[in-house]
């Protein structure tokens, strides 16, 4: 069940493009939102053919914030092209948001658009997940007092790639992932964030400890990298290609059936 569902699908509604789909990222995909936690729609939009041929194009990226209660929600979307281009790459941000359960809007083409992508998921997404969480770690380490939630955010995105790696399957959901990675000192990690404010801190006394839990998961995620089956290249190309077409009106076949996967 999606928390403030009604309201989510209101800013939604609110977009001056249809959309391909909206989901919810960030903390509450991730499984450790905060009591004020703000809520982080993404999604993609879809330009008509007029707004790309023309002398005046389109926004490639929207951005549609406000405060509603008293509860910040944020939308952000992605035209259809250029979203399709980075799933083409080895970002693993875009598939997190794409493959999100929490979903807020969709047209039937998002589930064309999700068996798609699992053609583009490459063992060279690990490299997104090494940088992003080297990233996030010199950010902890930046901060005093250090806080909780960029560790978390640290833990998360090495567990998501480790498990990439070895599945296939994108899951963002850090007490999910715990089911298979049993990291024992998780699960009060993860209550003490839920319960805490957002700015919540960490005692000086386990950052040698988390220095070595870095280390080792990082490298973890090396080896899964290294002995991943996944595919060297993106596979789904001209099927992102045919649905694009299809998406902005101009695709073959258009009146008759959807692209197939």
């Amino acid at each position: 069940m999606i928390p403030h569902a009604d309201k989510l699908r209101a800013i939604a509604a609110q977009h001056p493009y249809p959309l391909l789909f909206a989901t919810i990222s960030g903390a509450h995909l991730y499984g450790f939102p905060s009591p004020d936690s703000d809520f982080d729609l993404r999604g993609v939009h879809v330009l008509p053919a007029r707004e790309l041929l023309g002398l005046k194009t389109g926004p490639e990226t929207i951005e549609i914030a406000e405060d509603r209660d008293g509860m910040e929600l944020d939308l952000v979307t992605h035209d259809a092209g250029k979203f399709f281009g980075l799933v083409l790459q080895r970002n693993g941000y875009v598939l997190e948001q794409l493959f999100s359960p929490l979903l807020v809007q969709a047209m039937p083409e998002h589930e064309t658009l999700k068996a798609i992508a699992r053609k583009c998921i490459t063992r060279n997404h690990a490299h997104h997940y090494l940088g992003f969480a080297a990233g996030q770690w010199k950010h902890f380490h930046k901060e005093e007092p250090r806080r909780l939630k960029p560790l978390l955010y640290v833990l998360r995105v090495l567990l998501t790639g480790i498990h990439l790696m070895y599945t296939g399957e994108v899951e963002a959901n850090l007490l999910t992932l715990n089911d298979s990675f049993q990291l024992a000192y998780l699960p009060e990690l993860l209550k003490r964030k839920l319960a805490g404010p957002e700015q919540g801190g960490l005692s000086g006394a386990d950052i040698g400890f988390f220095d070595s839990e870095y280390a080792r998961l990082a490298r973890e995620l090396e080896l899964a990298h290294q002995s991943s089956s996944l595919r060297d290249v993106p596979e789904g190309r001209e099927e992102l290609h045919d649905l694009l077409l299809w998406l902005r009106g101009v695709g073959p076949g258009q009146s008759t059936s959807r692209p197939s996967t």
